[in-house]
């Protein structure tokens, strides 16, 4: 079995890592007076602990949280769980004037979840108080009495208590005390939801060792010198804009040049393998929504409604722009009776979607509200879905790796199990499908994670998440195996006996999204594009004004060959000229003075390489077509 599962240095490094948010707890507390204390669990490369203090928390403030992190670890404080009754929980938290721990306990006992969404559910339900909670762990950082009671607890201001599930470590000295950092703060929402009070997030590095931290952040540099905001601005690529709205992309012509390329390479990739391009609106009315269990199981990421009068004034229509294409395809598929014999049948499309998103985590391309999904639905037989996925896997590693992502992790994700009021379908046909999309990575020999609680509300999917040029995940290609909306859409084929059957449909993005994308090339290659995707691929720059004319004759010759050109013409030097394409990232900058002008020849610099000799125009236009024609990606 190709599972892949994490290892017990992952584990026990987890274990550290929430045990120093609790031991940054202690040390907030012990600097701050009257601290109100939200949640701090591991992160995947450390911890935080959301906190409200009277006096902020700064950037300034982080090194002495730190040295106070030290202190404490040298303290040897011993970690001890005691299991309470939850009613003593509270009365605990409640003395120690932790309004938020109180909150979650409440919700507990209540509910039996701190999830909020299952709290909903469970109010619909009317669930009765304390059906399923009755006792609670919580964790103690401190030197106490093996036996020592909650009101001693109370009294005690040297230690911290947290309500916590675990587990820990039994000492604070078993933290080496150079393998963190305390590194940031922020703003965080309590548990996520704008409508709650602002606490302050403070985030803390930490890793095995002194040398994996600092790898990390040598990472972390590098990574702010990618960052795809960052850069879209210094390079004029795109921007947000709060006059049109949060989540927003406005692509500026050199960036809409690189996604011009990007689909144009895309429609020729789908042609050749059998999919038919379909174009769909950006809004469908609430009937649409309601089939395909949209606004019962996704509404929270849906825009609100809007609702219109019909030719009838005492009825009216409500319409909702589209978060998903899947309901218009299904609709295009059943506009005709199918035969068996013309499936399996492919529709592919660039659709604008629009979901909902908290202004918290929205982030430049890579978290929006209005997107281009790469979209595709295969609408296949029994006999025909397996074969499907495979060609699917083929073609996500052939765009892949034209875009310079060789490296993919896979996930197969599946339902929660506990959660199941966020699937639509019966489980057998959950069963099936999950089991059906494992042995297909088992067959192929793919390594994978299983991400319980990954699946879509109508099927599992195998997801391909793309690792860039600095170890980072992600999210690209996902093949979603759907049995449940051709069913609840009515989808049918006749068959070669003659009657109806049900088809499957595989629901399928290569890209995911072109902001997400895009965001994630300019990351991936720090602005440089590679030639093909280049807004600009050569400048010209002539030395003197004696030269113009020639530039913009080299000019002309590129541009007849569909390459993206530029003269340099400014009153500057030959150097500061150079520097600026360098700045630019452009691959090529062409050079002419009256050596190359009375040889008919060009002077080349290549990006990161520098000069690289004399051409002749035509050997140049056959380096460049060659370079572009076979998607050349070079360090």
């Amino acid at each position: 079995m190709k599972k892949d599962t994490k290892s017990k240095d992952d584990k026990n490094l987890g274990i550290k890592r929430h045990s120093l948010a609790h031991i940054m707890a202690l040390a907030i507390k012990r600097l701050y007076k009257d601290v109100s204390f939200g949640i701090g669990p591991e992160t995947d490369n450390g911890f935080y602990y959301d906190v409200i203090t009277k006096k902020p928390i700064t950037e300034d403030d982080l090194v002495k949280i730190e040295d106070e992190i030290k202190k404490i670890i040298k303290e040897e404080l011993n970690f001890t769980k005691q299991e309470i009754k939850i009613n003593e929980a509270i009365k605990l938290f409640t003395e120690l004037n932790q309004k938020f721990k109180v909150e979650l306990l409440n919700d507990l006992k209540n509910y039996g979840t701190t999830d909020q969404n299952e709290i909903i559910l469970g109010k619909d339900k009317k669930q009765k108080k304390g059906a399923k909670v009755s006792t609670v762990n919580i964790y103690i950082l401190g030197n106490i009495k093996k036996d020592v009671t909650i009101k001693e607890l109370i009294k005690n201001n040297s230690i911290f208590i947290d309500l916590c599930r675990g587990p820990h470590i039994k000492n604070s000295k078993d933290i080496n005390v150079d393998s963190f950092k305390i590194n940031k703060v922020a703003g965080a929402y309590w548990r996520g939801s704008e409508k709650n009070k602002m606490l302050t997030r403070v985030y803390g590095l930490a890793f095995n060792d002194k040398y994996e931290l600092d790898e990390y952040i040598k990472l972390l540099v590098e990574a702010e010198k990618r960052d795809h905001r960052k850069l879209g601005k210094e390079l004029d690529l795109f921007s947000v804009d709060d006059y049109v709205g949060a989540g927003l992309i406005l692509w500026h012509p050199k960036l809409s040049l690189v996604r011009e390329e990007i689909e144009l390479y895309w429609r020729q990739e789908h042609r050749k393998r059998g999919y038919s391009y379909i174009y769909t609106p950006h809004i469908g009315l609430d009937n649409l929504w309601l089939t395909s269990g949209h606004l019962e199981t996704f509404n929270e990421s849906m825009f609100p409604g809007m609702s219109m009068e019909t030719k009838d004034k005492n009825e009216k229509a409500t319409y909702y722009v589209k978060p998903m294409s899947c309901p218009f395809h299904i609709r295009i598929y059943k506009s005709k009776l199918r035969s068996y014999q013309e499936l399996p049948i492919r529709y592919c499309e660039l659709g604008s979607c629009y979901r909902y998103e908290d202004s918290g985590v929205l982030h430049g391309m890579l978290r929006v509200r209005g997107f281009t999904q790469d979209d595709a639905h295969i609408i296949c037989r029994d006999d025909q879905f397996i074969e499907e996925i495979n060609q699917i896997l083929d073609f996500a590693l052939d765009i892949n790796k034209a875009f310079g992502f060789n490296k993919l992790n896979v996930y197969l994700s599946v339902r929660d199990q506990k959660n199941k009021d966020k699937y639509i379908g019966e489980k057998k046909i959950w069963d099936l499908a999950e089991k059906t999309l494992e042995s297909v990575l088992e067959k192929r020999d793919i390594l994978y994670k299983k991400d319980v609680g990954g699946a879509k509300f109508y099927g599992p999917a195998i997801d391909l998440k793309a690792v860039d040029a600095m170890g980072r995940e992600w999210q690209g290609t996902t093949i979603q195996l759907d049995m449940n909306l051709p069913t609840r859409f009515g989808m049918k084929y006749i068959g070669s006996d003659g009657q109806e059957h049900t088809p499957i449909m595989l629901h399928r993005t290569l890209l995911g999204s072109m902001e997400r994308f895009v965001g994630t090339l300019i990351e991936q290659y720090a602005g440089a594009f590679p030639l093909w995707l280049a807004p600009t691929q050569v400048v010209i720059i002539p030395i003197s004004e004696k030269n113009i004319d020639y530039a913009d004759s080299i000019k002309t010759l590129l541009l007849n060959k569909n390459i993206r050109v530029v003269v340099d013409k400014d009153n500057e030097t030959l150097g500061k000229k150079i520097r600026s394409a360098e700045m630019q990232k452009i691959p090529y900058i062409v050079i002419l003075g009256q050596k190359e002008e009375e040889h008919r020849i060009i002077s080349v610099r290549e990006r990161k390489v520098g000069d690289v000799g004399n051409f002749s125009i035509n050997d140049f236009i056959t380096k460049l077509e060659t370079e572009i024609k076979e998607k050349i990606i070079k360090e």
